[in-house]
């Protein structure tokens, strides 16, 4: 089984779900959501029993969704309610029906779980996300590499300094202590007294006195959230959550939540913009390196101490929690290290 079937996954923003359903692709199997006529959201497999038209190219019928081909409706469970060539008073066999998925509506997004049991009821949530006194903006970026090359970058301090140097980093060659510990849902870094002179976004975003706690951190199987906070009472959270469309191709769904009061409008104008800015240079290296990945019939990354987060990354993605076809465990939670890195 694909990594990570039985966690959830965004699928949409639920806005976009309307009357007529919509076609997506989750671990490269394919599912259409739709919402039906009471407001319930439904996720099925993408084909008809039938002869295997995409239902997604149907529509909906009330609390049911309609093959574009023969007609046939399915309710939200999978199960064939309607077969027009049938008379009415046709009793329908039980066994014709489809794989339902479970679906939910949570934050403004559309989650999907593939496995029969899901592994939380519910999905990691966005932090503070339309909280009083809070400002949020939306990201939905796609990355031509697999969910843990994602995540590696996301939760990477060091290669900042070069992909976004200037903008978000500079290059300051200081020493740094890192603390890591691994938790019961991933593991955190947090870096001490880290350099943010000569950066456009702390130019922008912070004042020059105020000390700045980073910490970043993993959430098994597929979110990362960066939280940026300040002496001054301002704090930036960055929360990624990564769908996997297949093997090397993610979806990347990210909130950007601050507090900075009474101005978090304006930080929104200018810091809105940015971050496409710096989402596109991050798309552009993580493709260029696939690509290069892809050049070799093999894979062999070499590891030093500044890789604080990818070790928990993989171990935890490879770990019975998240792939049913392994059983090794994931790292115990209580694990602290302590590390010297240059930033």
């Amino acid at each position: 089984m694909f990594i990570g079937h039985r966690y959830w996954y965004i699928v949409c923003r639920s806005p976009e779900l309307k009357q007529k359903p919509l076609s997506a692709t989750i671990a490269s199997l394919p599912v259409v959501i739709f919402r039906t006529a009471l407001g319930k959201v439904a996720a099925l497999e993408d084909r008809c029993a039938h002869r295997h038209a995409p239902l997604s190219a149907g529509k909906v019928c009330q609390e049911s969704i309609q093959c574009p081909y023969h007609g046939w409706e399915y309710d939200i469970e999978g199960t064939v309610n309607k077969v027009p060539a049938l008379p009415s008073d046709s009793k329908i066999a039980s066994n014709l029906s489809i794989k339902k998925y479970h679906c939910l509506e949570q934050d403004g997004y559309v989650w999907v779980c593939l496995a029969e049991t899901p592994a939380t009821p519910h999905p990691v949530k966005f932090p503070y996300l339309d909280a009083p006194g809070w400002t949020s903006f939306r990201m939905k970026t796609r990355f031509l590499a697999p969910v843990d090359a994602c995540l590696e970058n996301f939760l990477d301090c060091p290669h900042a300094s070069f992909v976004h140097r200037f903008w978000f980093r500079t290059p300051k060659a200081k020493p740094v202590k890192a603390i890591v510990q691994s938790l019961a849902d991933g593991a955190v870094a947090e870096y001490l007294e880290e350099p943010r002179e000569s950066a456009v976004v702390w130019w922008l975003l912070s004042q020059k006195r105020a000390q700045m706690q980073h910490t970043d951190r993993f959430i098994a199987p597929a979110t990362s959230r960066v939280d940026y906070i300040f002496s001054d009472q301002r704090h930036y959270i960055i929360t990624s959550s990564c769908t996997p469309i297949g093997d090397r191709l993610t979806e990347v769904h990210t909130v950007i939540t601050f507090r900075v009061q009474p101005i978090g409008w304006l930080i929104k104008l200018l810091f809105a913009p940015l971050s496409h800015l710096i989402i596109q240079q991050d798309v552009k290296m993580i493709n260029m390196q696939q690509a290069n990945i892809n050049r070799f019939p093999t894979t062999n990354y070499k590891f030093t101490q500044a890789d604080l987060l990818l070790p928990y990354i993989l171990k935890w993605r490879q770990s019975d929690k998240c792939n049913e076809n392994s059983d090794s465990p994931p790292p115990p939670a209580g694990i602290e290290h302590h590390i010297d890195i240059m930033l």
